[in-house]
C-alpha cells in the first residue's frame, strides 16, 4: 500500500464519507478551493494506484474506495510509530504532551480506556 499526498488523502477521505460519488460531488466536501478537473486528476490518479473503483455511467464515473479507511489508518501509524518514535507508544504520547496536542484530561480518559480493557 502506497502512502498517500495531502491532497490523495483529502479525497480519500471524502470518498470514505460519502462512500460512493461522483466527482462533482467530492469537490464541495474538500476544504479551500478545488477545480473539477484538478480532483479529477487526483481521483484517476488513485484510481491508478488501486485505491478507488468506479462504475461507469456513459461517460461519467462514479467512484468509491477499494482501500478501507480503518486500514490505510493503521498501516501509516504503524509506519509513523516505528519510524519518528522507536516503535513506543510511550514516546508518541510524550511527544503530544510536549507539543501540548494533549491535555491531562485526554490522558486521564486514555488510561481510564486501558484500564478497563484490562479488566
Amino acid at each position: 500500500m502506497e502512502k498517500l499526498t495531502q491532497k490523495e488523502e483529502e479525497v480519500m477521505m471524502a470518498l470514505w464519507k460519502l462512500e460512493n460519488a461522483f466527482v462533482k460531488e467530492i469537490v464541495p466536501e474538500l476544504e479551500g478551493k478545488n477545480h473539477y478537473n484538478t480532483v479529477s486528476t487526483i481521483v484517476r490518479k488513485l484510481e491508478d494506484k488501486k485505491y478507488v473503483g468506479y462504475e461507469a455511467f456513459g461517460k461519467t464515473h462514479r467512484y468509491f474506495p477499494l482501500i478501507d479507511k480503518e486500514a490505510y489508518r493503521n498501516k501509516f501509524v504503524n509506519n509513523a510509530m516505528t519510524s519518528y518514535f522507536n516503535n513506543s507508544y510511550k514516546n508518541m504520547v510524550s511527544f503530544f504532551a510536549k507539543e501540548e496536542k494533549i491535555s491531562a484530561s485526554e490522558l486521564r480518559e486514555i488510561l481510564e480506556m486501558i484500564e478497563s480493557k484490562e479488566k
